[in-house]
């Protein structure tokens, strides 16, 4: 029986575009690894403590990633959606831990005319908040016809994907693989790359969102991997498109880097007649285990019937402690229907942010209250434990991510949270920048107030990001304005400003 290794980190990178890159210098520090020695990596291995050590490359990858209007047919079905360099998924990221990336964003949305952003999703940017890419949070949306740079480091390794966090852009197409080269928890052969399971429409998901608003989420035409898949069934004389094809050679193991970039589904991944053995989640090496198939939730891997993969097999093999939390453990419900519309709330909220004034722009004005729709938790102090529970009465789950941190998942389970009765895991517990909210149940997670910046929290389930299911987190304010370049943040925000009066561009959703 052929075997598949499979690394549940994130994505894939499409297989008919190449990325722009420019002055991409030639690993010099080292070799990296070989097929018998991939948990090596220079003077490093997979024991190594990211979090405190990173190689010095000296090596800056620079990316030019260009946003379109374009007319696709991933099954056949012809409709319009969005493009980074002209393909969906788009052109993946590559870089070696402890590299320099900056990649260049320039929107030619011409024909929609939307503003656009992009958030390098799972990338913790350690005091470099101003490069998450969160219109109304870090930055106001890029206009049309304008550029913004990014830049931030490679502190982990594995991988991941960006993404537009603009309105519902994400889901019409504009996102794309990260691969970060380092050392890996098991050896293998030959690395297949990127594989991206998202959901399809035939409508686009702007067409959709009225409805997903008043209805709940509707059911999408169809599923793709890598942007590919048939439309109509099998013994049909009318079927379009085709399936992805990955060409493989018996008794050769294989790395892939799964990725759900659904708007709003689960899939469960396998190979038939081959075992998988899982090596990681989001940025974090685990120890291996093997499983016939992998169940992935939406913006993450292992999701089983809407559920987390069992905790106990998502060992972290640098292994971390939760200190005791430092404030009163945070409590946060979600709840559902407001009027005839649906709209989520996290900490008694519906996030409601304004493209135009995004939170560091209002920092850099010294607003020191912040609206209460801007849903906003102030963490002023550093290196503390913050322990944040979140219930929900509701028999739907949500997928819920964290900027700017891994956190550590103490617990998960139906039913309501209490002190008394649930046992928190503190000893090296899964770690993740992801995880499940179980339906009608309730996540435990803890993080150290490491980062100093504004964060977002949200569900990565589309509909509800632009429903409101959100807050942030604004960590060591007095910290903030000496790690953001004002200037550029002003101007994008002014120049955004002209555009939207100008083109008449209205925000009708929670603006994140």
């Amino acid at each position: 029986m052929n075997r598949l290794l499979f690394l549940s980190t994130c994505l894939l990178a499409a297989g008919n575009a190449s990325p722009f890159v420019s002055d991409i210098k030639p690993r010099d520090i080292c070799d990296g690894n070989t097929a018998t020695t991939r948990t090596e990596w220079c003077d490093f291995d997979i024991n190594t403590d990211y979090y405190n050590t990173v190689p010095e490359t000296g090596v800056t990858r620079e990316y030019f990633l260009e946003l379109q209007d374009v007319t696709v047919s991933p099954d056949g079905v012809s409709r319009s959606a969005i493009a980074v360099n002209g393909s969906i998924p788009g052109p993946t990221i590559f870089a070696d831990w402890g590299d320099t990336v900056t990649v260049h964003v320039t929107n030619s949305l011409t024909t929609s005319g939307n503003g656009s952003s992009i958030h390098f999703h799972g990338i913790r940017q350690n005091f470099t908040n101003q490069n998450d890419g969160v219109v109304s949070i870090t930055q106001c949306p890029t206009a049309v016809g304008d550029t913004t740079t990014y830049t931030w480091r490679a502190t982990q390794y594995g991988s991941s994907w960006y993404h537009s966090h603009f309105a519902l852009q994400a889901w019409e197409g504009a996102f794309g693989g990260i691969i970060i080269n380092g050392p890996a928890a098991s050896n293998y052969d030959e690395d297949l790359g990127m594989v991206f399971l998202n959901d399809w429409s035939h409508q686009t998901v702007d067409e959709l969102y009225l409805s997903a608003e008043t209805n709940g989420p509707p059911t999408l035409d169809n599923g793709l991997i890598n942007g590919t898949n048939v439309y109509g069934s099998d013994d049909s004389d009318d079927q379009t498109g085709s399936r992805l094809e990955l060409s493989v050679t018996e008794g050769t193991s294989y790395r892939l880097r799964l990725v759900n970039a659904a708007v709003d589904t689960h899939f469960r991944f396998s190979v038939d007649n081959h075992t998988l053995t899982v090596i990681g989640m989001d940025f974090v090496p685990i120890e291996p285990y093997t499983a016939e198939s992998v169940n992935i939730g939406m913006g993450f891997e292992y999701t089983d019937s809407c559920d987390d993969e069992d905790s106990s097999n998502l060992i972290p093999i640098v292994s971390k402690t939760v200190g005791d939390d430092s404030n009163d453990i945070l409590e946060i419900a979600t709840v559902g229907a407001v009027g005839n519309l649906f709209k989520w709330f996290l900490n008694s909220t519906t996030m409601v942010v304004d493209w135009a004034d995004p939170t560091l722009l209002q920092l850099s004005n010294n607003v020191t209250t912040f609206e209460d729709s801007d849903a906003v938790i102030e963490l002023p102090n550093a290196d503390e434990w913050v322990y944040l529970v979140i219930e929900t009465t509701f028999a739907v789950p949500h997928p819920i991510h964290l900027h700017g941190f891994d956190f550590f998942v103490l617990a998960q389970g139906t039913g309501t949270f209490s002190s008394d009765s649930v046992t928190l895991n503190t000893d090296n517990p899964p770690r993740r920048d992801t995880a499940m909210l179980p339906a009608s149940g309730y996540l435990v997670l803890a993080f150290e107030t490491d980062n100093p910046g504004a964060w977002l929290m949200h569900c990565h389930i589309g509909w509800h990001t632009s429903e409101g299911f959100a807050l942030q987190f604004v960590v060591r304010r007095d910290e903030i304005l000496d790690l953001i370049d004002t200037t550029t943040l002003e101007d994008t925000c002014s120049a955004w400003s002209t555009y939207a009066e100008e083109s008449s561009v209205e925000q009708d959703d929670s603006g994140v």
